[in-house]
Order: C-alpha cells, then structure tokens, then sequence
C-alpha cells in the first residue's frame, strides 16, 4: 500500500515539477516555481517520513530558486 502511495507522489510530484517556474520575470518565476515546489515537496513529505512541513519548506525553497534561475533571457 505505502509504494502505490509513494508512486502516486512521485507521478504528481513531476507533473508539477514540468509545470513549474511559468513566468516571463525573474520575480514571477520564482514566485510561481516555489509555489508548485512547496505544494509538490508537502506531498511527497507526507508520504515520505520527512513529513509535510519540511517537505514544503525544501520543496518551496528549491522551487523558487530554480524558478529564479531558469529566467529566459531577452
């Protein structure tokens, strides 16, 4: 039961991992990638011993940097 839990994460967790850092500006990149990592890592924390709290505040924080750093540039 615990690894369908856990593939189901994973699945979840990289479709919203393509989604993330949707933006044009380095601000909205950042904003947006570190919303969808938060939401992405408390789920993959709640399934993992790691726990949501962690889970979303590395997730977030992994988000938004790699948000800020993929800014196209023009």
């Amino acid at each position: 039961m615990a690894v369908t839990n856990i593939a189901k994460a994973f699945v979840f967790g990289s479709v919203l991992l393509s989604l993330a850092a949707c933006g044009d500006t380095w601000g909205q990149r950042a904003v947006t990638g570190g919303g969808i990592g938060a939401g992405s890592g408390a789920l993959i924390g709640a399934v993992t011993p790691i726990g949501l709290l962690p889970g979303a505040l590395i997730g977030g924080a992994v988000g938004a940097g790699v948000g800020a750093a993929t800014t196209p540039k023009k």
